[in-house]
This record gives structure tokens, sequence and C-alpha cells, in this order.
């Protein structure tokens, strides 16, 4: 550990740090999760405005990850994980009894950072929702609107059939996102969604990501500042003292956190002394 980050005080985040939005999509309140008997983040409560995106950043091994997976109880997949606090969306905790876990995840999608297509081909890795949700829709329009969503459909109209496995790895995210949003989410996570692409790709997906926010809220976690800086409204930093236990220390629009950050932590990780 550097000798910036020994003089960094740990404290907690003050109300002042807290947005409060009107309306806000999602509301997360005293969120804690736990593996086994290691507390992994611990009461952290933000509010998310639609249509915005907001950048999860902080150094590793924070709990923006399982942060992130909250969001739409991707943790339930996980043994031993115990999630207490609420998540509120559509003014209900998603962690309600009553509450399908899989509506959630269709509502609030997920694209991760190595693509994962599915072995079918392009118009099948599309459809695969519509079809799973037995929605009532026209199957060749909702996959050509998806995939134009996506930045794609110029790119693979003329190759449908094609296993989604056999393009390259920047389409294959843009697939997975087009995959995501033709359930029509109203919330997109993104887990480090370019990290493991080429310039090239990287910029496409900045770029969609900046498009689709017009209709859809996107929370997305990066290592990348930059690249945080460029696309994100608002952005969320998490950190974790020697315990290891994360915890968010400020949330604010993009201009004031890489700006003019309230928290000496903050401005150590965005400046690079500390991560």
């Amino acid at each position: 550990m550097s000798t910036d980050n020994n003089q960094i005080k740990s404290k907690e985040i003050s109300e002042e740090k807290i947005i409060d939005f009107t309306n806000p999509i999602i509301e997360i309140n005293n969120l804690s999760v736990k593996y086994g008997n290691s507390l992994a983040i611990e009461n952290v409560t933000f509010s998310v405005p639609e249509k915005k995106v907001i950048a999860l950043i902080g150094p590793s091994g924070c709990g923006k990850s399982t942060l992130i997976r909250c969001i739409n109880r991707m943790n339930d997949l996980i043994p031993n994980a115990k999630v207490t606090g609420n998540v509120l969306f559509e003014d209900q905790n998603i962690y309600d009894n009553n509450v399908d876990a899989t509506e959630i995840r269709y509502k609030i999608g997920m694209v991760f950072q190595k693509p994962n297509p599915f072995p079918k081909s392009i118009y099948d890795n599309v459809a695969f929702g519509p079809r799973v949700n037995g929605l009532n829709v026209n199957l060749d329009e909702v996959v050509e609107n998806s995939l134009r969503k996506a930045a794609l459909w110029d790119e693979v109209k003329d190759r449908l059939n094609d296993s989604g496995l056999d393009i390259s790895g920047g389409q294959q995210q843009r697939l997975c996102i087009a995959r995501t949003l033709a359930v029509n989410p109203e919330i997109i996570l993104m887990d480090e969604p370019a990290s493991a692409l080429d310039p090239i790709s990287t910029q496409s997906i900045e770029n969609l990501i900046k498009e689709i926010s017009k209709d859809v809220t996107i929370i997305i976690v990066t290592h990348n500042m930059q690249q945080a800086a460029r696309i994100s409204d608002y952005a969320l930093v998490m950190m974790s003292g020697e315990e290891r236990i994360g915890r968010l220390i400020e949330y604010g629009e993009n201009k004031q956190v890489f700006d003019n950050p309230k928290d000496e932590r903050t401005e150590a990780y965005v400046t690079g002394r500390i991560g």
C-alpha cells in the first residue's frame, strides 16, 4: 500500500454526498453483502436517475461488481451470498419474497466483461429473450430494431444465420447488448464491457452507451478513468480500507467528481495516486 494511501483517513460517506433525485428509477438503502462470514460491502445508499449513465469506479476489490450484481439479484446465484437492505425498483423492494428474480433480470439487464453470446445464430441470440418470455411480437422486427440500436445491423444483416461466436469480440459485445435490448429493459448494468476489447471496439461501445442512454438507464463499472469521464453523467466512487469492506465514499455529477472531488480519497484515486 502506498504512503499516500496510508495517509488517507477512512471516513464514512456524509449525508451531503448523497444526491436526492426526484422520482429515481432505483433507490438503494443501507445495502450490505456478505459472502459467508466476510462482509464485502456495507451500508451503501444512493439513488439513480432515469436515462442517465452512472459510472461506478474505485480500486480493485472495493465491491463494485458485488454492488452492481445486487441491482438485478445476480448475487442470488452465489450460494453463500447474503444481501441485506433495500433495492427499490418501481416502488418495490426487489428482494421481497413475492418478486420474481427472473422477471427483474429482464427489466434490469446485464452485460458482462467478457462477451458471452449463446452458441446460436445471431438472429436466435437476439430473439432469445422475447421467445422465452412468450412475448407477442414480430421477431423479425425486434431482431432488426435491437441490432440497429446496438449499431450492429449494417455489419450482420446478411449474416443473421451465422453463429454469434463467429463474429469479432467487439461485435459479440454489441450482440450481447442487442440481446439485452430485445426485451425492452429499463436499466442495463455493464460490468467493464470494454475491458477485453481493442481501442476501436471500445470506442464503438462508448458511442453506443451514450446513444442508448437516451432511452435506458445505464450503470457501468469501469477501471478506466478516462472512459468514465467521457461517458458518464454521474460518477459513484467506492473504496475499501485495510479491512477490505467496500463503502460508497462519493457520488456526484461527472464534472464535480473528476474536477472537484469532495473526498480526498476520490481525488487520490482519479489522479492515479492510489488504485
